[in-house]
């Protein structure tokens, strides 16, 4: 499992024009993702895990400072690499953990079947499986959508654009080809923009950002697609 470590995260809600103007800056100051196509993007897909008291749901609505969401996540719909991951918000910092599970684990996850979580040598699998019987986590949709990343090393700074994101509820074939999304854009020409840094933000990535005038939004993913039940 991932060291722990907590990272700044800053969301933005942007145009096509501003996106436009923002990739033109970044690309000459920031590298491509190693793990992007030859388009320079990738879909990802996560499934989030919420209780029937919506617990994940009403905390980040509320603003609640320490707050975590467990989610399955895979790319470009290949699922020979899936990972489990929770994500921790304390105030401004959030914290990633993950372990990689199998597509067998992962189906039989979905399926309701933990009994193999429970002496998993994953300490996040175990402590999934403590959570689902203590809180009754299940999943509760699937959020899809296109990532464009650039990186940088001072900083270990990420910069991504996400665009096109789609929601569908749990069902039981979601990791089957056809799905059945609906996209939850309030309004079609904007993206997010999500800056995330460790200790500082170096001042070349900081200016960029500022001279388009964007501002910071708490837009989550998770909570647009859980609009829709």
């Amino acid at each position: 499992m991932e060291k722990e470590r907590f990272r700044h995260e800053l969301k933005y809600l942007i145009g096509y024009a501003d996106y436009f103007s923002l990739r033109s800056r970044l690309s000459h100051v920031m590298d491509r993702d190693e793990n992007v196509g030859g388009d320079g993007r990738y879909l990802i897909r996560s499934i989030y895990f919420d209780n029937y008291r919506d617990k994940a749901l009403r905390e980040k609505v509320n603003g609640i400072a320490r707050r975590e969401k467990f989610r399955i996540r895979y790319y470009n719909d290949d699922l020979s690499f899936i990972l489990l991951e929770k994500k921790r918000k304390v105030n401004n910092l959030c914290q990633k953990l993950d372990a990689r599970i199998t597509e067998e684990e992962c189906r039989r996850l979905l399926a309701g079947d933990t009994a193999w979580m429970r002496d998993s040598d994953r300490e996040l699998v175990r402590e999934l499986y403590r959570k689902r019987k203590d809180e009754q986590l299940r999943p509760r949709v699937l959020v899809s959508y296109i990532r464009e990343p650039y990186v940088y090393l001072a900083g270990n700074v990420r910069v991504t654009f996400d665009f096109d994101i789609r929601s569908t509820l749990f069902h039981p074939h979601f990791l089957e080809g056809s799905l059945a999304d609906v996209p939850v854009a309030e309004d079609a020409g904007r993206m997010v923009m999500e800056v995330k840094y460790d200790e500082y933000l170096p001042d070349i990535i900081l200016d960029l950002i500022q001279t388009v005038g964007c501002r910071q939004s708490a837009f989550s993913k998770y909570g647009a697609c859980r609009r829709f039940g």
